[in-house]
Formats: structure tokens, sequence, C-alpha cells
């Protein structure tokens, strides 16, 4: 009597190296990897460096290269931009007294500052001093007044009836120093007149002198 067994199917005998050879072929987890040379690497490092280089030199030529606005203009001369007047309150000296004063205005119309360095008048018969004493600032938008006193060294030497009197003053900005003649006009001149004319009277000795 024959026996029939029913069981697991026995696979082959080259079935398990044909799955091996076709997994092989096919999954790419099983395909073999080769190694990168080091030299690969290198060189893909040199190009991106040379690269960076020729950006980086680019952007410096063009920076370099590229247009720039014009330099601004110097400053304009102190003498340009300042101006000096006459505010009267002039005082009348007596017979013999050799002292009167009176007072100015300073005023800059633009620009950088200017250091009013002295002031003075041509005549060797009079002294000035200032107050304040200089040196003093005028600013663009801010006048100053000063108070002139002058001094009244030798009469006999006076001129009474100056056709242009005027105060010589030097000036000095971030540009240049400059001195500079300023006319403060007739009524100055009228002024001026009266008091020296107050403080030396034609009949008096006209040759003397301060002490």
């Amino acid at each position: 009597m024959g026996v029939n067994a029913i069981g697991p199917i026995e696979p082959g005998d080259d079935t398990y190296e044909t799955r091996a050879a076709g997994a092989t072929a096919t999954d790419p987890a099983t395909a073999p990897v080769r190694a990168r040379s080091p030299f690969t690497r290198r060189r893909r490092t040199v190009l991106a460096l040379a690269a960076a280089v020729i950006v980086t030199a680019a952007g410096l030529g063009l920076y370099l290269t590229r247009p720039r606005p014009p330099a601004p203009p110097p400053p304009l001369h102190p003498s340009q931009t300042v101006s000096v007047t006459y505010r009267g309150d002039m005082t009348h000296p007596r017979t013999g007294d050799r002292t009167f004063s009176f007072t100015i205005a300073l005023r800059q119309d633009e620009g950088p500052p200017v250091s009013v360095r002295r002031i003075t008048q041509p005549s060797a018969a009079l002294s000035v001093t200032v107050a304040p004493h200089t040196p003093f600032t005028v600013k663009t938008g801010s006048p100053r007044t000063a108070r002139i006193t002058m001094h009244i060294r030798e009469c006999g030497k006076v001129q009474r009836n100056a056709g242009l009197p005027f105060l010589v003053v030097t000036l000095r900005n971030v540009r240049a120093m400059q001195l500079q003649a300023f006319i403060l006009g007739e009524r100055y001149a009228k002024d001026l007149s009266r008091a020296l004319t107050a403080a030396c009277p034609p009949n008096t000795d006209v040759m003397s002198k301060t002490p």
C-alpha cells in the first residue's frame, strides 16, 4: 500500500544561488560602493575657492570703478560770510576824557563758524579794546554784539573828519585767515567825529598826550 504525504515543497538545488544573483543585479543596496578618490575632493575644493576669489575680485573691481559723487566745494572765505554793522550807543566824552565806546554787531550768513581774532582801526592816534575779549566765535544764525572802547593816545593826530572811518577785523575759519576792513557807514562817521571833537576840542592843547 503506497503512502501519500503532503508537506512543504523543498526548493531546488539552484534556487538560492539564482535569487542571490538576481538580488545583486537589481538591488542598489547590494551593489558594490566605489571609494571616491581624495584627488577628486581636492579638485572640487580648489575650484570652489577659485570661483569665490573670482567673484570677490569682480565685486571689488565694481566698487573701485563705481561713479563717485563730486567733491563738495570748499567753504567760503570768512570775509565773504561775516558782516559788521554799527549799532550805536556811542558815549560822549568830556573835554580831556580820552576814552569813549560804542556797540557793533557781527553776523554770519552761512558756512562754518568764524573766529574773530582781533579788532582794531588804522589810526595811530587811537587804540582799541573789545568786550568780549578776542578771540570769540560767530556762528550762522547766532549774531554777536561787541562793545568797542577807543582810547585817544594823542589829540593832535586824531582825524576828526575822516572820510571813511573803518574797523579792521581779523577773521579765521577752516579755509583761511583774513584781515577785513569794515566801513560802518555815515551814522558811525558822524558819531565818531562828535566824540573825538568832545574829547579833543580844537581850542585845547592839541599836542597833549595821554599819560
